[in-house]
């Protein structure tokens, strides 16, 4: 061993249990040992059956990457872990509502057809010009 090259030292607890002599009562770790034959995998919302190759559930791809839950046996599937934290979802939402009041101002500010009326948005101009009849107008002066 390179970290402990004169071995761990027999009171730590990496060592009881590779020695198998962890006591564990009386503490909240005991309640999450699982013996063995009395615990399941659990994946993609399946139970894993000790009967089945992995290759029934996840198919022939060797590069997937799986991670599996241990439950006792009997238990319903584990709950789904969740895609984003709390501050991270109250980030996006604070996000969306600063987008959304920016884009009702945009909104209210810029009816978007003022430059209908504008003289350099007519496309005739271009053509009146070139015709001399720019500035005609119809009605009594």
């Amino acid at each position: 061993m390179i970290v402990y090259p004169m071995k761990l030292p027999p009171y730590d607890p990496v060592q009881t249990e590779i020695d198998g002599c962890e006591d564990l009562s009386g503490t909240q770790a005991s309640l999450d040992v699982i013996e063995k034959g009395k615990g399941s995998l659990w994946w993609a919302g399946k139970e894993f059956m000790p009967e089945k190759t992995l290759e029934d559930y996840i198919g022939k791809n060797e590069k997937t990457k799986i991670v599996v839950k241990l439950t006792k046996k009997g238990q319903q599937a584990p709950g789904r872990e969740m895609q984003m934290s709390e501050e991270q979802k109250r980030e996006m939402m604070a996000w969306q509502y600063r987008k959304q009041e920016e884009m009702k101002k945009l909104h209210e500010a810029d009816d978007g057809d003022d430059y209908y009326n504008s003289p350099w948005a007519n496309p005739n101009a271009l053509k009146n010009q070139f015709h001399g009849i720019g500035n005609i107008k119809w009605g009594p002066r």
